[in-house]
């Protein structure tokens, strides 16, 4: 029965695989259809409300139209990397291997906003939200929690009645910033995750259902009675879908809010080095306020832009987007950077050679 019920699901994700591509389609047929873009992007589509929602006001106030593909950080190092966009965007640092085989050369990481991974389900009369740990939420993605009933969830949620069926896993099917953040938390928390799945853009899932997208995540958990899967905060919210409440570090179960989120990155910010390069995680921070699985995202630039015209319009957003775009962040349900990270990264754009000359 329950293979059935896989098979049935696989035929779910492929239609909705194919309604993604269509989207994504009309997308770059409506930016394209206003005018001549003038910068392209693709990437992370963890970041893909706030980063529309910005290149929107952007065009509106300056003019400078950016088409953007929300196609998942792997997808955006890779085409950084070929030079096929102006910039590209992820939420997991690029690594040594990667910046090294990156066709032009040295690449900035510029962090925009923070966020967070939330873990979403769909169980029907579950009337308060989910509480889980570090270590059940391991179990559940590694297949060794099936049932909703398991007293490693039980335990956790008195009173609660959970039924007595299967859990079904979705999991991202591409490569994946959100991923990386959900499984960089958990290779933090739990060693026997790091030892087995470890952490990265795409890993080897023991258990689920792949499914395009923080999009495709989000449709399938929402279209299916018994599953659970792992999306950005905002989609979960667009989607109406229920978040669980996580157990951090410190021992207290906390909801992913914008405070939350803030309350992760505070220290970390303070604390960062003069010459950092910004590949920084915020997993799994201390305190008894914040929620562990948090993370920055990255616009990846070159250092040395080929384009002077398009560099230049490239310095000129990212420079906008830190002086008013951070401000709009809250109300998408992103944390903005603090103050002090933002005057740092605006001084760093001038490192950014337009010209060729630097």
């Amino acid at each position: 029965m329950r293979a059935l019920r896989f098979a049935a699901l696989l035929l779910v994700a492929a239609a909705c695989t194919k309604e993604n591509a269509s989207v994504s389609a009309t997308a770059s047929s409506t930016a394209s259809s206003g005018g001549a873009v003038d910068l392209t992007g693709a990437g992370a589509t963890f970041p893909y409300p706030i980063y529309s929602k910005w290149f929107s006001d952007y065009a509106t106030q300056t003019g400078v139209k950016i088409n953007y593909q929300s196609i998942g950080s792997g997808g955006g190092i890779r085409q950084l990397s070929e030079q096929t966009v102006d910039f590209g965007a992820s939420d997991s640092p690029m690594s040594d291997q990667e910046l090294a085989a990156a066709k032009g050369g040295a690449v900035l990481h510029f962090p925009t906003v923070m966020g967070g991974v939330v873990i979403t389900y769909n169980v029907p009369g579950l009337k308060s939200p989910l509480n889980l740990n570090a270590a059940t939420i391991a179990g559940i993605f590694s297949g060794r929690i099936t049932k909703w009933n398991d007293t490693r969830i039980t335990t956790l949620n008195s009173g609660a009645q959970l039924p007595v069926t299967d859990i079904l896993v979705v999991h991202r099917s591409d490569g994946s910033g959100t991923t990386f953040i959900f499984t960089d938390y958990l290779s933090a928390a739990v060693p026997a995750w790091k030892s087995s799945v470890g952490k990265g853009k795409e890993v080897k899932w023991p258990v689920g259902l792949g499914a395009k997208g923080n999009e495709g995540v989000a449709g399938q958990v929402k279209q299916t009675p018994g599953s659970v899967g792992y999306v950005e905060l905002a989609y979960a919210k667009q989607n109406s879908l229920p978040v669980a409440a996580v157990t951090n570090q410190a021992g207290k179960t906390v909801l992913a809010t914008v405070a939350s989120i803030t309350a992760a990155a505070a220290n970390v910010a303070k604390s960062l080095p003069a010459n950092t390069d910004y590949r920084i995680s915020i997993a799994n921070a201390p305190g008894p306020d914040s929620y562990p699985i948090s993370s920055m995202t990255w616009i990846l630039v070159y250092q040395h832009q080929r384009d002077a015209a398009k560099g230049k319009k490239l310095v000129d957003f990212l420079s906008w987007a830190y002086t008013q775009g951070e401000a709009q962040a809250s109300a998408l349900d992103y944390a903005p950077l603090p103050g002090e990270l933002t005057t740092r990264l605006k001084a760093r754009l001038a490192t950014i050679d337009v010209a060729g000359t630097k």
